[in-house]
């Protein structure tokens, strides 16, 4: 039996073409824009707006999904009559996984004969996406409702996060970086190339100099994980914040190298993760043996 709901956040950096086109709900996070309530809707052209204004001095403020709203949320699957599978970011990013599970206990109750499954995916952003885009691929393909689940949580820390951010600012406003690291890195012109760790964090892998060095340490790093597989068909999901001629070289170093990998997607960063680390974020994403720094 495959009739069952997959369902996941705004935060799975999903186009809102794709949740649509494959029939997946999603719970919308909350942020502001100077005295404005938005929503994050997973539109194309929501996030090229957003960085447009980002670079223009607006600044962006996000705040967590209460229990009160998973609940809802949870309520509204729940009433279809299906199981249902719900992912969000790792518990390590944000308390909002804690009160989806709040939520979850406060629903489960009400709906005996169905299961409600809240599954702790160490994975933010389009790592995130990555891990729901693999669960719907079997999904759709007729894997039972169990046999997404034990996938997902056998293969979830093998989805690869690699980041680099162009203004340290924005990691400083969001305290992970001090004032005078900032500074520095200003005035030094020093890229933080970040990757997400077993444990769901966000860490730096390296500091290169320069934009440029930036993008090739993370392309060594995509190449270096390739290399390590049998990298056949494999999709891999790049992700940008208003630098789109970044990641069409990024995908274009990627097929020189390993032409045999399948579809290379290219598509704007969620607004959340941008609000805190700023326009010009790039980020890859792919299935490989585990995750490393390099």
């Amino acid at each position: 039996m495959n009739d069952y709901i997959i369902a996941t956040s705004s935060t799975s950096d999903l186009p809102r073409t794709y949740l649509e086109s494959h029939g997946i709900p999603f719970i919308p996070y909350p942020y502001t824009v100077g005295d404005r309530l938005c929503e994050d809707d997973c539109r194309e052209e929501t996030r090229a707006a957003v960085y447009a204004g980002m670079r223009n001095g607006d600044r962006l403020k996000t705040s967590m999904i209460n229990e009160f709203v998973y609940e809802e949320f949870f309520r509204e699957l729940m009433e279809t009559g299906k199981d249902v599978l719900f992912l969000d970011m790792s518990r390590e990013m944000s308390v909002s996984f804690v009160n989806a599970n709040k939520a979850a206990e406060v629903v489960r109750p009400d709906y005996p004969n169905q299961k409600l499954y809240i599954m702790d995916t160490y994975c933010i952003s389009g790592g995130l996406g990555t891990l729901v885009d693999n669960l719907v691929e079997r999904h759709e393909a007729g894997a039972s409702f169990d046999e997404v689940i034990a996938w997902g949580e056998e293969n979830k820390l093998k989805i690869a996060h690699r980041f680099t951010v162009d203004d340290l600012n924005y990691l400083k406003a969001g305290g992970r970086v001090s004032n005078s690291a900032a500074l520095v890195g200003s005035l030094l012109s020093i890229k933080p190339v970040l990757y997400v760790p077993d444990r769901g964090t966000l860490d730096v892998a390296k500091k290169a100099h320069g934009r440029k060095a930036a993008l090739r340490a993370i392309l060594s790093g995509v190449l270096n994980d390739l290399s390590r597989v049998d990298a056949t068909g494999t999709k891999i999901h790049i992700l940008h914040a208003d630098c789109e001629a970044d990641a069409e070289w990024v995908r274009s170093e990627i097929f020189k190298a390993h032409p045999e990998v399948g579809e290379i997607t290219i598509s704007g960063l969620g607004v959340v993760i941008g609000a805190h680390c700023g326009p010009g974020l790039l980020t890859v994403f792919y299935l490989c043996d585990g995750r490393r720094p390099e």
